[in-house]
């Protein structure tokens, strides 16, 4: 083949591509998609880039995303920097005082201003916010799952989305997993359950979990066992057998379809442009969690 035919070939290939996703580029205009942050996509340079690329393309085309993302491999680092106890149980960070005061200082002082910065460098203005800001998130302290104290972990009570809705009028929303109490106490929060909170209240078309593996595996020990799409009720049936990673990202897709939420997506944030291919291709690359019919 001819350079010429090349470049010709590879020019109707991209267009293509355009092609595929102009329906789904209709389709999403002017909604509201939330998309839970974390993992590898966090984690190495070009993926953040890419990550960063991404958000700022579906506001440009017309839609209206909002961040929201933990950062616990960061944190694990700073505490040991610090020398302070690193404790999980049942996956949950245990959180003394200390633990939340540096959780803070990494996610909401150095993380969610990373990402901010960032998707401004790339073309498009956003504000970081946390759980603190305006009363977004209230939370209520919890127990490990063996009713284990495990100190200031909190679970979602409510989110006023009327803060996120002002931010969102003219930037895109970062919003930091982390919130304080009735009494004004600051509490660690996991992401997946702040972003699934998030699109609820929001009453988002879509929430995108980007994880490190590559959907809901039907087999754990088999990547290519990617279950494509399911259903709420299929996912509820599913989650008494479930248990680590997965388990947690389940439970807040349904907590977002079960509060009016379209569709709730889990997608493998290691591939590059991994939310742009699950959104705007005919394929999609992860797990597509849609209501029962």
């Amino acid at each position: 083949m001819s350079e010429r035919s090349g470049d010709e070939a590879s020019g109707r290939g991209r267009i293509g591509t355009l092609l595929e996703a102009l329906p789904y580029i209709r389709e999403f205009h002017g909604k509201t998609v939330v998309i839970k942050y974390g993992g590898a996509a966090m984690e190495d340079p070009a993926l953040r880039e890419d990550f960063a690329r991404d958000v700022v393309l579906l506001k440009y085309v017309g839609m209206n995303p909002i961040v929201v993302h933990g950062g616990g491999p960061e944190i694990t680092r700073y505490m040991e920097r610090l020398d302070l106890p690193v404790e999980f149980v049942g996956g949950l960070r245990v959180s003394d005082s200390d633990t939340v005061e540096v959780a803070k200082m990494v996610l909401v002082g150095k993380v969610n201003k990373d990402i901010v910065l960032r998707l401004g460098r790339h073309g498009q203005p956003a504000v970081g916010l946390c759980g603190d800001d305006g009363l977004l998130f209230r939370v209520a302290t919890i127990e490990g799952p063996e009713g284990e104290d495990i100190g200031y972990v909190g679970r979602i009570e409510r989110v006023d989305a009327g803060v996120i809705r002002h931010v969102a009028e003219d930037y895109i929303p970062v919003i930091a997993s982390v919130g304080a109490d009735r009494h004004g106490r600051s509490h660690n929060v996991n992401a997946d359950e702040a972003a699934g909170a998030v699109a609820r209240a929001m009453g988002a078309y879509k929430v995108v979990f980007l994880t490190d593996v590559a959907g809901w595996l039907r087999d754990p020990d088999d990547p290519e066992s990617v279950i494509s799409e399911t259903t709420a009720d299929e996912v509820e049936a599913a989650l008494p057998d479930l248990a680590g990673g997965m388990r947690p990202k389940l439970e807040a897709c349904l907590n977002a379809i079960h509060g009016g939420v379209g569709y709730a997506h889990i997608v493998d944030g290691r591939q590059p442009h991994s939310l742009l291919l699950e959104l705007f291709t005919n394929a999609g690359i992860g797990t597509k969690v849609r209501p029962a019919r």
